[in-house]
């Protein structure tokens, strides 16, 4: 472990920036959760504040609800018209002043927490409605065809009401687009208008949308294969009818989507990046990286967090590099890494395969560093053809026990010389075991938690344990050569250059080429990921900067527990305390893991 970690701005800033919600939550906790009783009165007052809030959710988030087994939620899509929006405002607010009457002091700890919990996702959610995130309503990637994509992926027809719900899915998908459309309008209104970079790429999708041929469509894939319990004539029927509903209404809205970015929007659209250009864009741009990374945290303490980590990480680079027995420069290592064939797959094929075999011998390794493991499977597939050109090198699809889904670990099989595979074991254990699907696919299964918890987004845990996990690589000994050790320190570089390139870009007023310089410079990254990286920062504020702050509270609260418990130190024992009930927000982890250590001090 890098003694090194702990040292410098980057701790103290993290000292600086617990929340106020750490606090609240380890004052009068006892040590040991077993010695703590509650109130019966205050408990079963917060036992129906959450199930009026799993009511709310599931009411409003529609994919969630789906994906854990609500049929109903299976044939809706969410309302994401501002007017659908702001409804939300009055009921938030009246679950929050509940929530705020609590005597939590007569609450036991994990009651507690799960009241702290819940009360700091309400008060985001409603600053968040105040501050109109949803004006940028589209971002490198495209924009509502998105989501609509994602979940022609994710859902399985096992009979004839799978079927149904997926055409009621496809008739709601106009009005999806409609609220989309509206949204990006307002954002033009308001002057919170993405960059022209970002546009274009958006454009670029919304294109490729409507090139298909019908029966091809992204949106017929759930049909592509009907089960035997569907009579062969109503195939055809609902064949029929979701081709209908595709060459209809939905390509009537991915029309006026493509047409309001190509004639409205673009036209308007800053070469500037970054929100600081933008009228408000310094308040939305602070909100987010609060919320994105689970903290007090300004934007320039993040940005020198990124300073301090790309000097250490390049310190860790240049050994590697040695150790491959280079003797050039820094600089000259890196067009050797992408440039020389060696490192690229020459197929498509090949590339899954190489990704198909680091993914299983992570999974021969994950006994020894985990005391639980989930029961959900998961797949390695291709990064659909439609998608992949704006699409990132690799990603995580949830899937769904419930539903008969595996997870998926997505990989981007296009521009095979900008896939080098040197960074192929740190993509995988990232996004695969024991990164999100582990990570996921255990919040899903929580069952003893509350609904809310087994669905929370909380980035800067989940990213930081996708981070942390490209660390836990190392010791699994999945990586093998000194390219393949640098190839994970460059993924560490690119996530430390995050933070350094958004706060620049958004905060700091950087020029796109400024942020580049830090991944050109510094990682292995290939170009084509550089530039398709950098757009998702522009077009995505806030949201890189959760990995880095996320990893490194991590592995401070794993060197906490080392250093305290010592011999009595069980890393299964940790990991399960860490994943197995969900993530949490930095400062509630911060307190619920001190809690675990006493625990384990007091056996």
């Amino acid at each position: 472990m890098d003694k090194l970690f702990l040292i410098g701005v980057a701790l103290a800033a993290f000292t600086a920036a617990t929340p106020a919600l750490a606090r609240e939550a380890t004052e009068g906790a006892a040590p040991a959760r077993q010695t703590q009783t509650s109130t019966p009165a205050a408990a079963e007052v917060l036992a129906q504040i959450l199930t009026d809030y799993e009511a709310y959710l599931r009411r409003v988030d529609p994919i969630s609800s789906g994906m854990d087994g609500d049929r109903d939620a299976l044939s809706r899509l969410p309302d994401n018209s501002r007017e659908g929006e702001l409804a939300r405002r009055a009921p938030l607010t009246a679950l929050l002043t509940r929530l705020d009457a609590v005597d939590a002091a007569a609450l036991n700890a994990e009651q507690r927490l799960n009241h702290d919990f819940a009360r700091y996702l309400i008060r985001r959610e409603i600053e968040r409605l105040s501050l109109d995130t949803s004006r940028l309503a589209f971002d490198s990637e495209g924009g509502p065809g998105q989501l609509l994509s994602y979940l022609a992926g994710s859902t399985r027809i096992a009979g004839r009401a799978d079927a149904d719900a997926w055409l009621a899915r496809l008739e709601a998908t106009p009005a999806y687009y409609d609220g989309a459309v509206a949204n990006a309008r307002r954002g033009l209104s308001t002057g919170m208008i993405q960059a022209r970079s970002v546009v274009e790429s958006a454009l670029g999708q919304a294109v490729r949308d409507l090139e298909a041929a019908p029966a091809d469509d992204v949106l017929m894939q759930p049909f592509k294969t009907l089960p035997s319990n569907i009579p062969a004539a109503d195939q055809e029927a609902l064949r029929r009818r979701a081709l209908d509903l595709i060459q209809g209404p939905v390509t009537a809205r991915r029309q006026a989507w493509r047409a309001m970015l190509q004639d409205d929007y673009l036209p308007k659209a800053p070469v500037e990046p970054g929100l600081v250009h933008r009228p408000g864009g310094k308040d939305l741009y602070a909100f987010m990286v609060r919320s994105d990374t689970t903290t007090d945290m300004t934007p320039d303490q993040v940005h020198e967090v990124g300073r301090q980590e790309v000097a250490r990480i390049r310190a860790r680079m240049q050994e590697e590099m040695r150790a491959a027995g280079w003797t050039g420069d820094f600089a000259g290592f890196l067009n050797f890494l992408r440039t020389d064939p060696q490192f690229y797959a020459t197929s498509r094929e090949q590339l899954l395969e190489k990704a198909s075999e680091i993914a299983k011998r992570a999974d021969d390794r994950l006994p020894a560093l985990f005391g639980t493991l989930p029961r959900l499977p998961y797949g390695v597939r291709p990064v659909p053809l439609e998608i992949e050109a704006t699409y990132t090198t690799g990603r995580y699809n949830p899937g769904s026990m419930k539903n008969g889904v595996a997870g998926g670990y997505i990989v981007n099989t296009g521009r095979l010389d900008q896939r080098p595979l040197y960074e192929l074991p740190a993509l995988t254990v990232h996004e695969a075991v024991p990164g999100h699907h582990l990570q996921i696919a255990l919040q899903q299964e929580a069952a003893d938690q509350p609904y809310y918890r087994r669905g929370a987004d909380v980035t800067a845990f989940i990213e930081g344990w996708g981070l942390y996990s490209e660390f836990l690589g190392e010791e699994m000994g999945i990586y093998r050569t000194p390219y393949e050790r640098f190839g994970r320190l460059s993924y560490e570089m690119w996530r430390a250059c995050r933070l350094v390139a958004d706060t620049g870009l958004h905060w700091l007023g950087w020029t796109e080429e400024q942020a580049r310089a830090c991944f050109r410079d510094n990682s292995a990254l290939a170009p084509h990921n550089i530039e398709t990286e950098l757009q998702r920062y522009i077009g995505w504020p806030g949201q890189a900067t959760a990995y880095k702050i996320g990893e490194i509270r991590l592995r401070q609260i794993r060197q906490k527990a080392e250093r305290e418990l010592g011999d009595r130190f069980d890393v299964r024992a940790f990991h399960d305390a860490l994943l197995v009930d969900g993530p949490l927000p930095l400062g509630l982890l911060d307190a619920r893991m001190d809690r675990w250590i006493a625990e384990q001090k007091a056996r």
